[in-house]
């Protein structure tokens, strides 16, 4: 079982300028499964060049609720917030 806070929220850019947004509690493993084709259906067409994490260590419920609330925002918004986070992982 996993540690009940160890649970990220992280925004991809896509080589296409799109962002992905996602959830998972091993974010380094995860963008490593996107750029190998491995991961989500959409990242297999559309191919990852960075990761950032808008949080971590939070719960799996937490965590699920807050994806949802990224993935309801406009395009400009994920692309400030985007703006705002530090570089996590990058191809």
């Amino acid at each position: 079982m996993e540690e009940a806070g160890g649970w990220s929220v992280y925004l991809v850019l896509c080589r296409n300028g799109s962002l992905y947004c996602g959830i998972s509690n091993r974010p380094q493993a995860r963008f490593a499964a996107h750029a190998s084709g491995r991961g989500a259906k959409y990242m297999r067409i559309h191919k990852p060049v960075a990761m950032r994490l808008v949080c971590a260590g939070v719960a799996h419920g937490e965590a699920a609720q807050l994806e949802v609330r990224v993935k309801k925002l406009a395009a400009g918004r994920k692309r400030e917030l985007w703006a705002l986070l530090p570089d996590f992982q990058t191809a």
